[in-house]
């Protein structure tokens, strides 16, 4: 198979892709074309149908497993496909393994070092919190497990969830020991638990875009409502913890113009916003590096995200 990273310019594709999404267009012209983003493991290019009525086009729906003829062009300084020939395949013709992003690491075994947090948690009550989540249900850690953090920029692929949460928890846990102000339980709990909406803001795979509840309350209010649901189901769970670890979700991403209800007012919550912060902002690093890894350019281009042209560092 021809992977989407390893497309080149001038080169031809004879393959087959998933297409995450299809919509009709005109041009200035008038003319009709067919855009549509085709994705497999490695990640997304943009194609476009320039004859949609020519004999070699299938019928075929965006989420369709599509067997495709093209020539690979650039366009705007990124590759895109000038497709020829375009059907749908049939569930033989095809592996999703190949298809959807999937975390580097072992997803099983970041699991178990995530669960080895949770055990070191001596609260009673916020271990029990925990592990009516991460023990007890097993359709959430199912669908936890096989999630993306993000629908693009970092760890949008299967293990993502888990990767982020798992490195969140990890820099916590450093503060907590460099740092005695920091209550380490609060600041544990509050980093495992500080993403978990996801699972409910955003669709699966192959989808992996925002769901209704993701675009009307977002991550961060769906996981407070799912925390709170599970804490009035535990006998004497004491109210002051409670709003401080419900604080810590709604105070992670630091300031009210980035989707934080409240402002971080304790300790734990500053700190849960700075490791969320280090993590996403070096993953989304890493990716962008990762994507221009066969370049032999060291500087790779302005990147609005961080508002700045980034450049590889020298071997």
């Amino acid at each position: 198979m021809k992977y989407i990273e390893s497309m080149r310019e001038g080169e031809k594709v004879s393959d087959i892709y998933l297409c995450k999404h299809r919509i009709s267009a005109v041009t200035k012209n008038g003319k009709a074309y067919e855009s549509v983003i085709l994705q497999d493991k490695t990640g997304t290019v943009d194609g476009k149908i320039w004859d949609p009525n020519s004999q070699g086009i299938g019928e075929f729906d965006a989420l369709d497993y599509v067997d495709v003829v093209a020539d690979i062009i650039s366009f705007n300084g990124a590759l895109q496909l000038n497709i020829k020939r375009i059907r749908k395949v049939s569930d033989e013709e095809y592996n999703p393994a190949d298809y959807l992003p999937v975390s580097a690491k072992n997803i099983d075994s970041m699991f178990e070092e995530l669960k080895k947090y949770i055990d070191s948690v001596q609260n009673q009550y916020f271990r029990k919190l925990l592990n009516m989540f991460f023990s007890d249900d097993a359709e959430f850690i199912r669908v936890f497990k096989a999630h993306s953090a993000a629908k693009s920029v970092h760890h949008s692929f299967v293990g993502g969830l888990l990767e982020h949460t798992l490195s969140v928890t990890k820099l916590c846990d450093y503060y907590a020991k460099s740092y005695t102000v920091l209550n380490r339980d609060l600041l544990i709990t509050s980093a495992i638990f500080h993403d978990i909406g996801k699972v409910r803001e955003l669709a699966a795979f192959p989808i992996n875009d925002y769901t209704d509840d993701g675009q009307l309350l977002g991550h961060i209010m769906i996981g407070a409502e799912m925390i709170s649901e599970k804490i009035a189901k535990i006998e004497d769970f004491p109210k002051k913890q409670a709003s401080e670890l419900k604080h810590c979700i709604l105070a992670h991403h630091g300031e009210l113009e980035y989707g934080s209800p409240k402002k971080p007012s304790l300790a734990e919550a500053l700190a849960l916003n700075l490791a969320d912060n280090t993590d996403a902002k070096l993953e989304t690093m890493t990716e962008i590096i990762s994507s221009s890894s066969q370049d032999d350019s060291q500087w790779i281009g302005y990147n609005r995200f961080f508002e700045s042209n980034i450049r590889k560092t020298s071997k």
